[in-house]
């Protein structure tokens, strides 16, 4: 276990410095002056671009969680371990060479898919830290023999917490599409989700086999 969490810490390390190069590159052509909303708009083919490129990110971390793995579960760990790593090492290379964010509170573009996700950097941060959290204590269970069951109660109750997470990402679109400010981000719900998230895998881990 620990030689292929060393391989997959290294490719989300490395996948996240490719990130970070990428949206450098999108600073020097279209936002010189910074990351700052209103956003300027970007040409419909970059955007699809974009969206494109994104989708394929997470193809390429499923994969590292499919090769990574042996069965559904702990392939869905090394997945969750590969993103968190990657996420937060993305924030960290772009702090390196550009400065960027100002703070753990800026505001940024998260994702595009289906519609934009906006939030400060706090947020996905705390969210990466909590999957690469879950993702150790359930491939350690796996490696120790007492793997984690997860019935569809304790499946229901994280997607649950995923939800509510996704809805406070996705509360403000317009920021972007409409080249607008965003309003106060949601904590209150962002925290409910975090706390459904835990719940459910506190709740799979109290579970034994027979039951």
């Amino acid at each position: 276990m620990k030689k292929r969490l060393a391989a997959v810490t290294t490719f989300g390390i490395a996948f996240g410095f490719i990130e970070a190069a990428v949206v450098v590159y999108l600073r020097l052509h279209f936002y010189p002056e910074g990351f700052t909303f209103p956003l300027a708009e970007m040409p419909g083919p970059v955007i699809l671009t974009e969206v494109a490129r994104e989708a394929a990110t997470i193809i390429m971390l499923a994969c590292i969680g499919w090769i990574a793995g042996r069965r559904f579960l702990d392939r869905f760990a090394y997945f969750a371990f590969a993103f968190g790593v990657w996420d937060i090492f993305y924030y960290v290379f772009l702090k390196v060479i550009l400065g960027w964010p100002e703070s753990l509170l800026t505001w940024d573009v998260l994702f595009l898919i289906p519609l934009p996700w906006l939030g400060p950097v706090l947020a996905p941060v705390i969210v990466s830290v909590c999957l690469i959290g879950a993702s150790l204590v359930i491939l350690r269970r796996e490696e120790t023999g007492r793997p984690v069951i997860i019935g569809p109660p304790q499946w229901i109750v994280t997607a649950l917490g995923g939800i509510l997470i996704l809805v406070s990402f996705l509360a403000d679109p317009g920021a972007m599409l409409q080249q607008q400010i965003p309003g106060p981000y949601n904590w209150f719900l962002f925290t409910l989700g975090v706390c459904a998230g835990i719940a459910g895998l506190a709740w799979a881990l109290r579970r034994h086999p027979e039951k």
